[in-house]
């Protein structure tokens, strides 16, 4: 198959391409290389991939998905501190790029499957969180998000879109965002420099590994309903605390911890009830979180040895 991987100089859309090709495929990524964060840690994972430089938002995207045979629409701007002066980002680079991704692939008769998030929930009425549960989101960036869901329902239903929508939660692993928590803990354990915590450590996630988390996008792709939406969840819901406790365990050393303020738009919890996309998919999450820790503390303290 030719597929297209949007936001693939991303962390999961890297590892999706990776997959992807180590599947036989043929893939191209599109990546807008924006400076979020070091557009450096982007190049190192487009390194060995087709990613053409192509901003979803503004530039010509049809011939991008000419040929292809499916949609792994990824890229986005991520990030629950969204509020303020970057709200336009939010807006540009997950409302408007996924309406131009969406209209695209509706006029090319393509399937989309569409990362979502977790975010969309908010604080949940209930844990584990169901798909048919009220989204509340607390963050521009959950808002944005929510508002793609509902962008990429309207094509389905003018224009009849082929789409899943794939709701993540907390996604680590080797290569995860530097500004994600575990990445950040990971990173100042290894360089043994202080690690400011948002809040007392009790918010709990769940947490799923970035190698479980590319088998259910493609096995959405492959087998998942039109119109389907479902959560991608490891199984695994630590605290901050517990998830710090671990990580020093795995390392064999001992956290320079600083508590600061909660951060504004973080929720309290998330846990996904998976029941849907094992029903619906025969998917099961294949990594535990001491296991995925492990490999994610073995990256980052190689790649501060190599420095």
């Amino acid at each position: 198959m030719r597929y297209v991987v949007t936001g693939a100089a991303g962390f999961i859309g890297s590892h999706l391409a990776r997959a992807l090709l180590e599947a036989g495929h043929q893939v191209v990524g599109a990546d807008c290389f924006n400076d979020y964060y070091d557009p450096g840690l982007k190049e190192e994972n487009a390194e060995g991939l087709e990613v053409l430089r192509v901003d979803l938002a503004s530039e010509p995207i049809d011939e991008l998905l000419a040929g292809a045979d499916g949609v792994f629409h990824l890229a986005g701007q991520p990030g629950v501190r969204s509020f303020g002066d970057v709200f336009p980002d939010y807006v540009s680079r997950n409302l408007v790029a996924s309406q131009r991704v969406f209209e695209a692939a509706a006029a090319r008769g393509c399937r989309v499957v569409f990362s979502s998030s977790s975010s969309v929930y908010g604080d949940a009425e209930a844990y584990p969180t169901t798909e048919d549960a009220g989204a509340r989101p607390l963050s521009p960036y959950g808002i944005t998000k929510l508002g793609c869901e509902h962008l990429a329902s309207a094509y389905r239903t003018s224009f009849s879109l082929d789409v899943v929508v794939l709701r993540y939660f907390t996604v680590y692993g080797p290569g995860q965002r530097p500004d994600m928590a575990f990445a950040r803990i990971a990173g100042a354990l290894a360089e043994e420099r202080t690690f400011e915590l948002y809040g007392d450590g009790s918010h709990s996630r769940g947490c799923t590994y970035v190698g479980d988390v590319v088998s259910a996008t493609v096995a959405a792709m492959e087998r998942g309903v039109s119109g389907a939406t479902l959560n991608v969840g490891g199984g695994s819901e630590a605290t901050m605390l517990e998830v710090i406790g671990l990580l020093e365990r795995i390392s064999g050393r001992r956290l320079d911890l600083r508590v600061g303020p909660p951060a504004a738009g973080d929720v309290l919890r998330t846990a996904a009830d998976t029941s849907r996309i094992r029903e619906a998919l025969g998917w099961n999450p294949q990594v535990s979180l001491e296991q995925g820790l492990r490999a994610q503390w073995e990256w980052a303290s190689k790649r501060v040895a190599a420095r």
